[in-house]
This record gives C-alpha cells, sequence and structure tokens, in this order.
C-alpha cells in the first residue's frame, strides 16, 4: 500500500508531461503561422480597415485637401444600391466572369486530356509552351493581343481577310461592347489555361489506370469513362480550380484597362473598373470605396467555398 502512494505522485507528473507535450503539439502549428499571419494583417488588414471606413465617407477633393473626411454612414451604399448603372455593372461582371471561368475550366481539361494521350516529345513540347504563356506578364500579353486586333495593322485583321472570313480591313472589334468582351475574354482565357490544364493533367496522372481499364472492357466510351471515373475523383481539383478563377476573373482589370487606352467607355465597365472610375475620375473616393466593400464582400463568397473545400480535401488525406 506504502509502494502505490510513493509511485501516484510519479504517474501524476508524467500523466501532466504528457498533457503538456500534447497542448504544446497542438500550438505549434499556430505559433508557426503567427508571424506569417501578423504580417499579413498588418499588410492587408490595415488597408481594409481604411477601405471600409472611407465607404462611409463623403471623400471628395475638398476632404482630400482636408484630410478629413464627412461622415455619411450608409449614405454612399444607398447611393450605389439606387443607381441602375451599378446594377448593369454588377450582372455584366456576372455574366463576364461565368464565360470566363467556363471557357477556361473546359479548354483547360481538353487540352490537359490532350497532354495525356501524347508521347513525351509533344508532351513536353506542349507543357514547356503553356509555360510560357503562364510566365507572360499581363501588361506584356494584353500589348500583343492589343497589337494583333489594332485598327490599322492588326495581324488578326489580315489574317482572317485572307482566309475568307470576310472583310476585317480596318475592322474595330472594340466598337461594339460584344465583340470586344469577346476579345477581352480569348486574353483572360489565353492566360489563364496553362495554370488549370497543368494542374488537371497532374491529378489525371494520379487516376488508377485499373478503373479506366475497366470501365473500358466492359464497353464504356472516352466520354463514360470521364463522366463516371474521372470527374468524381478529380472533383476536389476541380472546385479548387474554379474558385480560384472565379475570384481572379471577377477582379479583372489589366485586360480591360489597357486593351482599351485606358479610357473605357460605361459599356466595358466590370466592378473593378467602376470603382476606379468613380474614385479617381470622378473623385468620389467614399463612393469608389464602397463599391469596392461590395466587390470584396462577392469575392469573399468564393473565397469561402474555396477554402471549404481545401479543408475537406485535407482531412480526406
Amino acid at each position: 500500500m506504502a509502494v502505490a502512494e510513493s509511485e501516484f505522485p510519479l504517474v501524476s507528473r508524467r500523466r501532466r508531461r504528457l498533457s503538456g507535450r500534447r497542448v504544446a503539439s497542438a500550438l505549434a502549428p499556430y505559433a508557426l503561422l503567427a508571424p506569417a499571419a501578423a504580417i499579413i494583417g498588418a499588410v492587408l488588414g490595415y488597408p481594409l480597415y481604411l477601405l471600409v471606413r472611407l465607404s462611409f465617407e463623403k471623400y471628395g477633393l475638398f476632404e482630400l485637401v482636408r484630410h478629413h473626411g464627412t461622415w455619411v454612414g450608409l449614405g454612399n451604399y444607398r447611393k450605389i444600391f439606387h443607381d441602375s448603372q451599378f446594377w448593369h455593372v454588377v450582372l455584366r461582371t456576372v455574366v463576364f466572369t461565368a464565360v470566363n471561368v467556363t471557357l477556361t475550366m473546359v479548354l483547360g481539361t481538353a487540352i490537359a486530356l490532350l497532354i495525356a494521350r501524347l508521347g513525351r516529345f509533344m508532351r513536353l513540347l506542349l507543357t514547356t509552351a503553356l509555360v510560357l504563356v503562364w510566365a507572360t506578364p499581363v501588361v506584356v500579353a494584353v500589348n500583343i493581343w492589343r497589337w494583333m486586333v489594332d485598327y490599322e495593322f492588326g495581324v488578326a485583321n489580315w489574317t482572317l481577310t485572307k482566309l475568307h472570313f470576310g472583310n476585317f480591313v480596318h475592322h474595330d472589334w472594340f466598337a461594339s461592347s460584344l465583340s470586344g468582351f469577346g476579345v477581352i475574354t480569348a486574353v483572360i482565357v489565353w492566360g489563364a489555361i496553362p495554370f488549370v490544364a497543368i494542374t488537371v493533367y497532374a491529378g489525371l496522372s494520379q487516376v488508377p489506370q485499373e478503373l479506366i481499364e475497366a470501365a473500358q472492357i466492359d464497353g464504356a466510351r472516352a466520354w463514360n469513362v470521364f463522366r463516371e471515373v474521372t470527374l468524381p475523383l478529380l472533383k476536389p481539383i476541380f472546385i479548387i480550380l474554379a474558385s480560384l478563377s472565379i475570384i481572379w476573373d471577377f477582379q479583372v482589370f489589366n485586360q480591360v484597362w489597357i486593351m482599351l487606352g485606358e479610357r473605357p467607355s460605361p459599356d466595358y465597365y466590370l466592378m473593378s473598373i467602376y470603382a476606379f472610375v468613380e474614385s479617381f475620375r470622378i473623385n468620389e473616393y467614399g463612393l469608389g470605396s464602397a463599391i469596392a466593400v461590395v466587390m470584396v464582400a462577392m469575392m469573399m463568397v468564393a473565397t469561402l467555398v474555396y477554402i471549404r473545400q481545401m479543408v475537406k480535401t485535407g482531412e480526406v488525406r
């Protein structure tokens, strides 16, 4: 009995030590992430706070000189929500994003399937070309495309005319917002395809060949094999890629702004362009901040879907 009582404190100390180690191991990841989180919070959090605060103020040139805005509460939000142009811009941005994401995902997946069927040399050649496209800076890519569809010297106009697709001599692609957005969509999809194609190809390389061969033996066609076997296995990857594409395409700015010579007409206003114009051309910084806050809130929805899918993927692994 005396021996048991003398050993009890030792067991208790061991339990406390093990419990402390568990707590330390559980807190270790958060401690390692804390410095980076603090820096990100300082770099992104404070500007976001200023943006939100500015959206509740009337801040024009006069207030800019005084370095102090006039508090208007929800006045800026009421103004944009009662503005028909704002809702047209929102609808245009949503449709534009949906078209770009759909084309990027479909074409990127098709190219990934093509890469998987090619030989080693052609696969290396195509992958290298995709990486070069992905590495091209946005400003450089947009200016190249702008030259290709130039009103007077555009090589695209000359090529289409020589191929007898019609008379495209001195054809202005941006006279109509429909054809103009078609060119802008081509620029965005062209630059976004490499990331999707290479990522999907990496996922395809992890699909068990036994499952595909079993489906083919059962008489399934290529489309049925992709839909019933490949697509379910790659669903997490497709959701992550779609979420990232929505976030990127929803806030497109440079492609529109540079392609239209930094003077886009209202027919080409997207959320990012609209917020910039309201802020720096009309000098309504509070109103532009309110538009930007609404834009951030809408992107947060896609971001939450992305984070949720990332967590689910991590739990499955």
